[in-house]
């Protein structure tokens, strides 16, 4: 990691461990149940269950792989993009890197198996894996971050510094 920069940490680090975290669970369940199995019982309220889902979230777009794999590159470009074009506070990194893993971690299934491996599953939901469950979370750093963030900057302008005074002589 010699050319590694500090700042390329966060980014870096989140992706590359919800993207190995994501696979290795899934192969994991692949491996240990069949499709369609529950562990353990019904009065759990997680369990894993082993499905496979050829759309996206929910189980929209059902047997649309091309068109999710082109837009899974789209989506993993702009995230790329967006991190590169600004130096980015280090929950911002993170939150990215944590969506770049799990947007890969679903498109290396789809290339792969032609499929999503999902396993986790609360009752009356759909299943999920740990790539959805980071990018989900990441929406939540990211949201949380900005509003607390910037909140917090509002707070440190005193009243009338940075704003123009329309009765001021120029």
């Amino acid at each position: 990691m010699r050319g590694l920069k500090r700042r390329e940490l966060p980014f870096l680090a989140a992706a590359a461990t919800v993207l190995g975290l994501d696979q290795l669970t899934k192969a994991v369940v692949s491996r240990t149940m069949e499709v369609g199995q529950y562990f353990p019982s019904d009065d759990w309220p997680l369990r894993l269950h082993y499905v496979t889902n050829t759309g996206a979230a929910f189980g929209i777009l059902q047997d649309q792989t091309a068109f999710l794999i082109v837009t899974s590159i789209i989506g993993i470009a702009a995230i790329v993009y967006y991190w590169l074009s600004q130096r980015q506070p280090w929950p911002t990194a993170l939150a990215l890197g944590m969506m770049l893993g799990g947007a890969a971690g679903n498109l290396l299934d789809r290339v792969r198996l032609g499929h999503v491996v999902d396993f986790l599953s609360f009752p009356h939901y759909p299943s999920f894996n740990v790539a959805d469950s980071s990018i989900v979370v990441a929406f939540v750093v990211l949201i949380g971050y900005h509003l607390l963030w910037e909140e917090k900057e509002r707070q440190k302008v005193p009243e009338g510094v940075g704003r123009e005074d329309p009765g001021a002589d120029g």
